[in-house]
């Protein structure tokens, strides 16, 4: 039996979403109509479209009865989670060649990675990336001589904006192609350890190279659970993936079998086959609210509570804070992975992955089971992939194999998820409560005020953050800089932890799955630059924060003062920053999604 409150918000999302979600499907509904898009272009227009293909090739493409793909790209050979995506348009392309199918790589979209740009210029136009790869994933489709998907992109802001672009063709089936995290280096605790040592003066910029090195070292994800992870594990528990291949490792026959049966298989759903299973039908309130059930049991990235919002936007669904929140209230945290524990990605694959969590949570009755998926129906997605005599072969998922990751029947690492949305007189803000202690979740402390992570860093080395406080950084939503991530913030506030004094984080800027043990209310709405009451704070100023009962309060009022005014545009206008000026203008607040195409 479904638990009711899965039923109720299922049901109120689509409530709320009837005339967006209308307007949609009508939408795809009149391309859908449009039959084969090759069918209705001109000689000259399929000229161009083939010109550089081999013979062979031009006559498959030209074959109206076969099936062209489009291969929509985040390759570039710098940044290990993309970089393992070199070869697979050529093998997928030999793996249809076999059945007379074709694939052309229909675009590559950017992809940068926060880890690169952490601290940095870049990072104040990372979040816009997302809507930008979702603008480029719909112009690599816009030539329409296609008949499927392949989306081959896994990070920060990558795969959400493929998903945003591929919905506005979602009369194709589509599916998502992982690639898979890279080996196990280091320990997390190490990694933290030696950060926080470098902040602390106690080891130089060689010892904190080397430990980094050691963490990141090759092709494949990150293997911390941040965002990157999180889209992966999110997506498959929508079913926009086969079942069990977000963690497979990279270059293992597994991986290899699995990126052939999924190339093969989405040519078999064209729109003239008895397959056909667009997108449209597995883009669903169901499958949504399966992903974020997913999301708060795995105690996912907080960047998901934007993403999600306007993923779901583009699919014609309105989702709020309010719908996460609830969801946490009774969704168990069954999965301990850094930062809310020791456990990285591969030991979660080894530990059962996602269909082991996704099997617990269907016994609680915490999804919806009445679905489809992009290779099948619900119950697939609690099998687990595996080769057998050199075939792939799904086999029933045995639960977890290891409780310490995993969760095992009955059990949990805390009975609600791990995600919460925090309300008061400073607005509304989103916390990651999973790898908070207890004693940590609730502080009253005198606010420390700053307009950027870089001034953190100088008051904490200048020795003014030694007492209880809560840091204040205001100024940096997405109208403001872009909403960076604040990372540079975490080794400092935990050293002030670690030193036994109270400390929390309030902030319109972004965290992501790494805020880790600091309580961080994140993304407060509205944001300072319009209006937020986080821009009216004064040092000294006493804050609330507590988790259990959802309040963010500062004991002011706020009707007496005004919201400090800050040209924020006069930092952005180098390394690119300033052609990003329209996009600032336009975004929405962090609570509709920050995106500036809705």
């Amino acid at each position: 039996m479904i638990h009711p409150t899965i039923t109720l918000i299922t049901e109120r999302i689509k409530a709320r979403s009837q005339a967006l979600r209308a307007s949609f499907e009508t939408k795809t509904t009149q391309q859908a109509e449009q039959g084969k898009g090759r069918a209705s272009l001109s000689c000259g227009n399929l000229a161009h479209a083939v010109a550089a293909s081999c013979e062979q090739e031009k006559g498959h493409i030209l074959d109206f009865t076969r099936a062209n793909l489009a291969i929509v790209s985040s390759y570039n050979d710098m940044l290990s989670a993309h970089q393992l995506y070199k070869n697979y348009p050529d093998h997928i392309k030999a793996t249809l060649k076999s059945l007379g199918h074709t694939a052309q790589v229909a675009g590559c979209v950017p992809a940068m990675c926060d880890g690169v740009t952490q601290g940095q210029p870049g990072m104040d136009m990372s979040l816009f990336s997302r809507d930008l790869i979702a603008q480029s994933t719909a112009f690599s489709l816009s030539h329409n001589v296609f008949d499927a998907t392949l989306l081959l992109g896994i990070c920060d802001k990558i795969a959400p904006g493929q998903l945003m672009g591929a919905l506005s063709y979602a009369h194709l089936p589509t599916a998502f192609i992982p690639a898979g995290p890279m080996p196990t280096g280091i320990t997390n605790d190490k990694k933290v350890a030696v950060r926080q040592q470098y902040v602390a003066g106690e080891v130089g910029k060689d010892a904190l190279l080397k430990m980094e090195c050691q963490a990141y070292h090759s092709g494949g994800t990150c293997t911390f659970y941040g965002t990157a992870n999180t889209n992966q594990l999110v997506f498959e528990a929508m079913g926009l993936m086969l079942p069990g291949s977000a963690f497979v490792p990279p270059n293992t026959e597994l991986r290899t079998a699995m990126t052939e049966h999924a190339s093969l298989a989405l040519a078999a759903m064209t729109a003239d086959s008895p397959n056909y299973r667009p997108l449209l039908d597995v883009f669903t309130a169901e499958n949504l609210v399966n992903g974020l059930v997913a999301l708060l049991a795995s105690g996912g990235s907080t960047n998901h509570t934007i993403h999600m919002l306007a993923i779901a936007r583009a699919g014609g669904l309105l989702l709020t804070w309010d719908d996460l929140s609830e969801l946490s209230d009774i969704v168990p945290l069954l999965a301990k992975m850094y930062p809310n524990g020791p456990a990285d990605i591969n030991a979660f694959e080894q530990a059962g992955g996602v269909p082991a969590m996704m099997k617990e949570l269907n016994a609680l009755g915490l999804l919806n089971n009445q679905v489809k998926t992009v290779f099948g129906e619900f119950n697939d997605q609690l099998k687990q992939p595996a080769l057998q005599d050199g075939k792939l072969i799904w086999q029933d998922s045995e639960g977890s194999q290891n409780s310490d990751v995993i969760a095992v029947s009955g059990q949990a690492f805390n009975r609600t998820g791990g995600t919460k949305v925090l309300k008061g007189n400073l607005g509304q803000a989103v916390i990651k409560v999973s790898a908070v202690k207890q004693e940590h979740q609730f502080i009253e402390a005198p606010a420390k005020v700053f307009r950027c992570q870089h001034a953190v860093e100088a008051a904490y080395q200048a020795g003014e953050l030694n007492q209880d406080c809560i840091v204040v950084v205001s100024h940096n939503g997405p109208a403001a800089n872009g909403m960076p991530e604040l990372h540079k913030l975490m080794p400092i506030l935990g050293n002030i932890q670690k030193a036994g004094h109270k400390v929390a984080l309030v902030t319109d800027g972004r965290l992501s799955g790494a805020s880790g043990k600091i309580p961080a209310a994140i993304h407060v709405s509205p944001e300072a630059l319009r209006g937020g009451a986080i821009g009216m704070i004064n040092d000294g100023d006493i804050v609330k924060l507590d988790c259990q009962t959802g309040q963010l309060e500062a004991a002011v009022d706020f009707e007496q003062r005004q919201v400090v005014q800050l040209d924020t545009e006069a930092s952005q206008i180098t390394w690119g920053r300033d052609i990003f000026k329209v996009m600032r203008e336009n975004v929405g607040s962090a609570d509709e999604g920050a995106s500036f195409l809705f």
